[in-house]
């Protein structure tokens, strides 16, 4: 059943290229304002979902209900949505102007109305100086605004974007995506992007799913995504972390290399092999001994600006060096060398642990 407080409601989707499944029973609620990425590897299915909703795809079986109206079967034209692709789609033969103004012309607006509608769209994405230049003559950036202020110049209730960020270099798509993340609190319009970077969905989206082969591996903010990940695939996919091998011994505590590793609560018995997920930022360098305390020789260290990202051999992680981010708040010059011995920490607050699948 649709969710009566969702937009957009997605019900057991599937979408089948030949053999190859490439959606797999797919079910989703997105809020009205709200702002959601479909985050996954290559080949995971975040862009076929978003092609199926848009009715560039039809799916093979299932539901997609848009503002309480079953859409899965309407013609793209008949769908209420703006779309910015990756490589922005602007037509090269024409103006900024008219390339914002192409859909609006399309729908037999009257010129004067054209004219002011662009108008408000070019000073919305900052570019009014830009009105007659071509796309040739713009940035990336630049492009990208043009093609939003395009997708958006309906006035349409969705908004999609795939991989709108990827084709910019690193520094004008942080600061890109800020800017995106503004222009979606001025407009309030239900938005779904997908991308592949993980720290772009963090930073922007209020709520993420993580896809893996045309699967929902998990959905959530992006605090309980990263905190909280439901499987070893969302915890490495997501951010950086280490896996430690271990058994449990009782409800709170697990042998990992015949020590024991406390840990606040698990749901599995005794003897259960497991798998300890330990992010960077929670293996904390100890002065002495105590509870969770190992010991590990430094192999590399890396200096990231704000932080040291120490790699340790440790025998708890007998096949790779074991991760540890030490914030540089101070002792800045006092500096960790490749060859010293040192204990850390693991902090039972910040450790998630899965079932082995062997």
């Amino acid at each position: 059943m649709e969710n009566v407080n969702s937009y957009l409601s997605i019900r057991n989707l599937n979408k089948y290229f030949g053999k190859f499944l490439a959606l797999d029973d797919v079910s989703i609620d997105i809020s009205p304002g709200e702002f959601v990425c479909f985050l996954g590897p290559s080949g995971c299915g975040k862009t076929t979902l978003l092609r199926c909703i848009a009715g560039l795809e039809v799916q093979s079986s299932g539901t997609i209900i848009q503002n309480s109206e079953i859409i899965s079967d309407l013609p793209t034209s008949q769908r209420d949505f703006g779309i910015v692709f990756q490589s922005y789609a602007l037509f090269p033969n024409l103006s900024c102007f008219h390339n914002i103004a192409y859909g609006l012309e399309n729908l037999g607006w009257e010129k004067q109305d054209v004219t002011k509608r662009v108008d408000e769209l070019l000073s919305l994405v900052g570019l009014s100086d830009h009105s007659a230049k071509y796309p040739s003559q713009l940035s990336g950036g630049e492009q990208q605004r043009i093609a939003l202020a395009r997708a958006i110049a309906t006035s349409p209730n969705l908004l999609l974007l795939d991989e709108p960020l990827s084709a910019l270099d690193a520094k004008v798509r942080v600061h890109l995506r800020q800017e995106l993340k503004n222009f979606h609190r001025r407009l309030g319009l239900t938005t779904v992007m997908v991308t592949h970077d993980q720290e772009e969905a963090l930073s922007i989206a209020d709520r993420i799913f993580v896809m893996d082969s045309g699967k929902i591996m998990q959905s959530g903010t992006p605090e309980d995504i990263y905190a909280n990940s439901s499987n070893p695939f969302v915890a490495n996919f997501i951010g950086m972390t280490n896996f430690i091998e271990g058994q449990v011994l009782d409800e709170d505590s697990i042998k990992v290399d015949n020590q024991q590793i406390a840990i606040n609560s698990h749901s599995y018995k005794k003897g259960t092999k497991v798998i300890i997920a330990a992010r960077p930022e929670y293996v904390q360098l100890a002065e002495k001994n105590s509870s969770n305390t190992f010991v590990g020789r430094v192999v590399d260290v890396e200096f990231l600006g704000s932080f040291l990202r120490i790699h340790l051999e440790t025998s708890i992680m007998p096949d790779q060096p074991l991760i540890a981010d030490k914030p540089m708040i101070d002792n800045f010059s006092k500096s960790v060398a490749i060859g010293d011995n040192l204990n850390f920490t693991l902090s039972p607050n910040h450790l998630n642990v899965y079932e082995c699948d062997n």
